[in-house]
């Protein structure tokens, strides 16, 4: 289809994740088709791992909540209608992850989550998602994935052809796959980090580096290079790193950013902001074509889809050249929405007021912070039930909207949880040490059994957000997840009432002082970002 330009782009979208927990309805879809038309964006990017239907492969995608060929048929003429072009992201090379579980699969499995290169049978496969894909969508602009493979030709590979170089087996690789994709009429494009950092040592963001003609000449032509970076505000990086990607591979090269929605429940649209508008004003500037800001769901999409709505409309501004947060962008968010620009903005304020750093995220790690081994309480601070609680109250009034209500009901519930949460390990352990029996037993008969009905409240909420906006499938990890989190909070507090009463003599991870998490930090403020439920919860072995 031909799009209109926006600004001076010709492509200027954002992607979805649909594939790390969250596959969203083909009516939530469709929504946010509809806001995109209104805020001027003319593509939208589904990234799907596994979950599309392959024809003649029944365990791709098998219990993920796959999309069938007809509901992408849908969803493609659908955007069609609004002057949105519908591009298929998938993966060709790694982050196959939902296959590797499968027996069916493992012969076709490298290492990790990385396909097995020159395997037969995986190209044949590889030819059956271009086919499926071919069937589901209209354009032919593919995104083929290829990022996060360091480990490419170490597995089964190695056992089998020896070491080789690993520079060689991506590029042999990705010929094949181009050849597959030019059988179907694909325009492929395909993150560049794999080449960068096998070019330089495992480093992506090396601007400087040095790359030699005769490994530029070795990259295979006809792909798109995908330069992705979310994590600056310094125009002056963008600057060098588009640099770099054009000695690298030349002209043709995408730029993809960020609207922060994978690190919890809570957004970081502010952030957003600043890395958007150095971003945008960079590829403005150095003459980038075609622009999209990435949506990620990382380990679970507790966010909603709709929480970066202002870091989307934001970037629309940003690319017709208006970078300013002023009354003209309150005014349209408004029109958009329905709600204030900053009433909106206080769903990033779970993880602090005026945060606008990018990966701080103790709403989600103190949530679900073990109360005995306390892991992130250097970093956390008993004095701050006032504050979530008067952040509950402001966000419980956002969720009178009637459109987006149930976004807000979640990020209240979820800071009500956190009035009590956020400080209850250091004071169980510092109550524990001082040897307050009493005081231990009214914390277990008071504040445990209270935060087991509120983190049962949060539990509703979330379910219906998830309801509301995703498929039933992934949803199973988020009822282990809370219910792990409720069973622990009961047998701590039962544990609790036990030392009280003299029946055990002492609670052993509560005579352990707690040490800081990471070397950066800092006691008493939460300047971390960590967010993998796994490693938040339970202090797990490796295997």
């Amino acid at each position: 289809m031909k799009k209109r330009a926006v600004g001076e782009f010709d492509s200027f979208g954002v992607m979805i994740d649909c594939s790390r927990g969250a596959v969203y309805k083909k009516e939530t879809i469709v929504r946010y088709i509809d806001l995109l038309a209104q805020m001027g964006y003319n593509v939208l990017m589904l990234y799907t791992e596994d979950v599309y239907e392959v024809e003649g492969e029944p365990y791709f995608g098998y219990l993920r909540g796959r999309y069938t060929i007809q509901e992408l048929r849908e969803m493609d003429a659908y955007a069609r209608q609004k002057g949105i072009e519908l591009i298929p992201c998938i993966q060709t090379l790694a982050h196959l992850g939902g296959l590797a579980r499968w027996q069916h699969f493992e012969p076709y499995i490298d290492t990790g989550d990385i396909v097995l290169a020159e395997e037969p049978r995986v190209y044949a496969l590889i030819e059956k998602m271009f086919a499926s894909i071919a069937k589901s969508f209209t354009s032919r602009t593919i995104h083929i994935g290829m990022d996060e493979a360091a480990a490419i030709g170490l597995g089964k590979y190695l056992d089998r052809h020896g070491y080789s170089d690993r520079f060689e087996i991506l590029c042999r690789h990705l010929e094949k796959v181009l050849a597959i994709a030019r059988k179907y009429g694909f325009e492929p494009i395909m993150w560049s980090d794999m080449f960068f950092r096998l070019a330089n040592q495992g480093q992506y963001y090396e601007a400087d580096t040095a790359v030699s003609d005769e490994v530029k000449s070795r990259i295979p032509n006809g792909v798109g290079m995908v330069y992705w970076d979310y994590y600056s505000t310094d125009k002056s990086h963008y600057d060098a790193m588009i640099e770099a990607h054009e000695r690298l591979f030349g002209s043709e090269i995408w730029f993809a950013g960020g609207a922060w929605s994978w690190n919890g429940f809570a957004p970081n649209n502010r952030y957003s902001f600043r890395s958007t508008r150095a971003a945008i004003e960079s590829c403005r500037e150095k003459g980038i074509r075609n622009v999209f800001l990435t949506e990620w769901r990382d380990d679970g999409a507790d966010c909603s889809l709709f929480s970066t709505l202002p870091a989307l409309l934001y970037a629309s501004f940003c690319a017709r050249g208006a970078f300013a947060v002023d009354t003209e962008l309150e005014d349209a968010f408004y029109k958009l929405t329905g709600i204030a620009l900053d009433d909106f903005l206080l769903a990033d304020m779970p993880n602090g007021e005026g945060i606008d750093r990018d990966c701080y995220n103790p709403s989600r790690f103190a949530l679900y912070s073990d109360p005995f081994l306390g892991i992130f309480d250097y970093s956390l601070d008993e004095e701050s039930e006032g504050r979530f609680i008067a952040l509950r109250d402001r966000l419980e009034r956002v969720a009178e909207n009637e459109t987006y209500g149930y976004m807000f009901r979640t990020l209240s519930a979820l800071c009500d949880v956190l009035s009590i949460k956020y400080g209850l390990g250091i004071k169980t352990r510092r109550l524990y040490q001082s040897k307050d029996k009493q005081a231990l037993r009214a914390l277990a008969e008071t504040d445990y059994v209270q935060l087991i009905a509120k983190v049962k409240n949060l539990y509703g909420a979330f379910c219906a957000q998830w309801e509301t906006e995703c498929k039933p499938n992934g949803f199973e990890m988020h009822d282990i997840r809370f219910g792990g989190l409720l069973q622990r909070l009961e047998h701590c507090r039962l544990q609790l009432l036990a030392f009280a009463d003299g029946k055990v003599r002492e609670l052993s991870a509560l005579e352990e002082q707690i040490l800081p998490f990471a070397d950066f930090a800092e006691k008493g403020k939460a300047t971390l970002g960590f967010n993998n439920w796994l490693y938040n919860a339970m202090i797990k072995p490796t295997m």
